[in-house]
């Protein structure tokens, strides 16, 4: 995202280059470490210095969006970006990182622009969510056949999920939207009585990045005394979810939790069974919850 907004597209297209401005305004070219952790621990206390009243949250994701992209991004990576218009001009990462003083997003990477652009409208669903992040940047690897196609003039594919927790993703052959309809829904569900969705100015709880993988929505209390990681799993979920979503849960809990709040996890699927019954039942700061969807029709 060049900008908030895109607000920049047209100067970085045009300058051939991308960027974040996260007010760490300093070269990073000798402070860049291969771990993005160590990124973070360093750079998070300047980045909150400059942002008062910020959370440890908002800070994790605008160090971590930083390193990515004065690190992560390799030479010859595939990088997609909005204009604001309905496309997605496409790039490739032609050079190291560069810091330019008093320009805008100062923290920059070269990329060579290519003359191919992609129609928003021409993505699959799938697609689309993952690229509506409303953080700097997100990893739509898993997506790269599609794009190469898209890129080649073919309509969009229709994907399916291979994930190993799901057990049965035939069971959401209708239900494939519904990580969205519950953020979009979320003050109506029993979880939304007591949590938030995180969001502030610039960054959002769906699809959290952390170093084990994304969390799917991550929500605060409101009292603010607790973090809580969502899971959704599309169909019926396995015991090994609870492993999955500890994992994420120990990464709020060092990373991000200010002093004083707790985390909770919660795992949300079409159905349980015996085995996930047993792994719940010594984990007490896990939940389960099982969704139903109401499918009518109705005469026109």
């Amino acid at each position: 995202m060049l900008g908030k907004g895109s607000l920049y597209a047209e100067e970085c297209i045009a300058g051939g280059f991308i960027g974040t401005d996260y007010g760490i305004h300093q070269d990073l070219k000798n402070k860049l470490p291969e771990e993005w952790r160590e990124f973070n621990k360093k750079f998070i206390p300047v980045y909150l210095a400059s942002n008062p009243g910020k959370s440890k949250v908002a800070a994790g994701l605008a160090c971590g969006m930083t390193w990515t992209v004065a690190k992560g991004l390799k030479k010859g990576d595939i990088v997609l970006s909005p204009d604001g218009e309905g496309h997605y001009h496409v790039g490739e990462i032609s050079g190291d990182y560069y810091y330019q003083e008093g320009g805008i997003l100062p923290n920059r990477r070269p990329v060579h622009w290519f003359d191919k652009a992609v129609n928003k409208s021409d993505m699959s669903e799938e697609l689309k969510r993952s690229l509506g992040s409303i953080g700097v940047t997100c990893n739509v690897t898993g997506y790269a056949d599609e794009i190469e196609k898209l890129l080649g003039g073919a309509s969009a594919p229709k994907l399916i999920s291979t994930d190993e927790t799901i057990e049965d993703p035939s069971e959401f052959a209708m239900e494939k939207h519904l990580e969205d309809f519950l953020v979009s829904n979320w003050s109506q569900t029993e979880l939304g009585k007591s949590y938030d969705i995180y969001e502030d100015d610039e960054n959002f709880g769906q699809q959290y990045p952390t170093d084990t993988g994304p969390i799917d929505i991550l929500a605060v209390s409101k009292d603010k005394k607790t973090l809580l990681v969502v899971e959704l799993k599309k169909g019926r979920a396995s015991d090994a979810v609870v492993g999955q979503i500890l994992r994420y849960m120990g990464y709020v809990n060092d990373e991000l939790a200010e002093e004083g709040q707790t985390v909770k996890g919660a795992i949300i699927a079409l159905e349980d069974d015996q085995r996930i019954r047993r792994a719940l039942s010594i984990t007490p700061s896990i939940e389960f919850y099982r969704y139903q969807v109401s499918f009518k029709l109705m005469k026109a």
